[in-house]
């Protein structure tokens, strides 16, 4: 498949998420813009456009991801590989605190919050609420 996603299996990559940010889990609900479907492995390095290989990111997740599959683990300052949605399960790598914040339980966790930028002051405060709320986590 090229790079254009069609607008079905668009559809179909949202419906599986819930519609919530597959790496940062933010709702869409809760943003005015439009979160992106996102090529996990990315077009530039030969990735394909099939549903497998496609996750729905939110804005900011999508833009600071952007062509990386790696980036540095803060704890050993080796590179480690990003948090793959269709092949890592999120709980293994991931856990939220009730401060709002997502922890990070392995490299791969903590290389994917920093390069993600997950614990971003606006996005902390959202999860709280919603936490208060009953709304998270999902």
């Amino acid at each position: 498949m090229s790079g254009h996603i069609p607008a079905q299996l668009a559809r179909d990559v949202v419906e599986r998420a819930t519609n919530l940010c597959e790496y940062c889990r933010l709702p869409q609900a809760t943003q005015e813009a439009t979160f992106h479907v996102d090529h996990i492995h990315p077009r530039s390095q030969d990735g394909p456009t099939t549903f497998n290989n496609l996750a729905l990111a939110c804005v900011t997740c999508s833009s600071k991801k952007a062509a990386r599959t790696r980036a540095v683990d803060p704890d050993t300052s080796g590179e480690a590989r990003l948090f793959n949605p269709r092949t890592d399960d999120w709980i293994d790598h991931f856990a939220f605190a009730e401060s709002g914040q997502i922890l990070a339980s392995t490299s791969i966790g903590r290389a994917t919050i920093v390069l993600l930028a997950m614990n971003r002051p606006a996005i902390v405060l959202i999860r709280r609420e919603l936490a208060i709320l009953g709304r998270f986590p999902p």
